[in-house]
């Protein structure tokens, strides 16, 4: 496995990958790996020749008092875990690489970026969309792949690549989830041991969910009171947002029809965790 940390590295060899004819797919993660990111690796290996997974803490992403600087980083263990799912290069460059001095230029998705975590983080996603049209112009991937538990980031993602013509296909895997349901995420390491047990109310709340819309429920009013009711019962939760979305524009729905997303945000003491579920009437 190959570690490269400079742009112009990273351009040479996926030029040299590309003239070869080999099929290039791409894992953008910012480190820290779980399970959750080796089935990205995993995924892309079905489509690709070449596996190519960033390793990125990117500044631009995180609003003022948020965990940039304490986020966890780990990269020896990284590489490891990475190299042992199929990854045949890393893409690991400093801050200085991605944004030098003078860096004026960003990328802003309109209106779907301004609801869900955008709300809350207005910043957010225009720091995601710079760095992941920067790493696609980098590395020159066919084939990007991202995980559902960022249902939110994958939606956006996809269309920028179709509103600035990118020449890839995005690829969405299945949210990799602990025994009791959580999803998996870098983040969770910040939950103390009580807190990791009120975190798997989460998911329990999605599945409440799903079980009422099985049942007939339609008011999205009733889905979202029933899954604020069992989240509030644990002490340490605070609530960011619980919404059900379209799954185009992500516009509040009130009557579910079609195809739907549940998603919700809630701070467990340190971390603010996310989780969804597509739901299909």
């Amino acid at each position: 496995m190959k570690i490269i940390v400079s742009v112009s590295d990273m351009h040479k060899q996926a030029d040299r990958l590309r003239r070869e004819g080999k099929i290039i797919g791409f894992v953008p993660t910012m480190g820290y790996l779980h399970e959750g990111h080796l089935s990205l690796i995993r995924e892309a290996k079905k489509h690709s020749d070449i596996i190519v997974m960033s390793i990125f803490v990117n500044p631009t992403q995180f609003g003022p008092g948020e965990d940039f600087k304490d986020y966890p980083r780990d990269f020896d263990r990284d590489a490891m875990l990475a190299e042992s799912a199929g990854c045949d290069i890393i893409f690991h460059p400093n801050v200085q690489e991605i944004y030098p001095e003078n860096h004026k230029t960003y990328v802003e998705v309109e209106q779907i970026t301004k609801v869900l975590c955008g709300a809350s983080r207005p910043t957010h996603f225009r720091g995601v969309t710079t760095i992941v049209a920067k790493l696609f112009n980098i590395i020159k991937p066919h084939v990007a792949v991202f995980g559902q538990k960022d249902a939110q980031q994958a939606i956006v993602i996809k269309r920028m690549v179709q509103d600035l013509n990118f020449d890839l296909k995005i690829l969405v895997a299945p949210i990799m989830r602990e025994p009791d349901g959580l999803a998996m995420s870098s983040r969770n390491i910040y939950l103390t041991p009580e807190q990791r047990k009120e975190a798997a109310i989460l998911y329990q709340s999605l599945m409440q969910a799903k079980q009422m819309i099985e049942q007939g429920e339609r008011n999205a009013d009733q889905i979202k009171a029933q899954i604020r009711s069992m989240i509030e019962q644990q002490p340490d939760a605070k609530i960011d947002y619980i919404e059900i979305v379209d799954t185009t524009n992500l516009n509040p729905v009130q009557q579910l029809e079609g195809e739907v997303l549940i998603a919700l945000a809630v701070k467990i003491g340190k971390p603010r965790l996310i989780d969804n579920v597509f739901v299909r009437i």
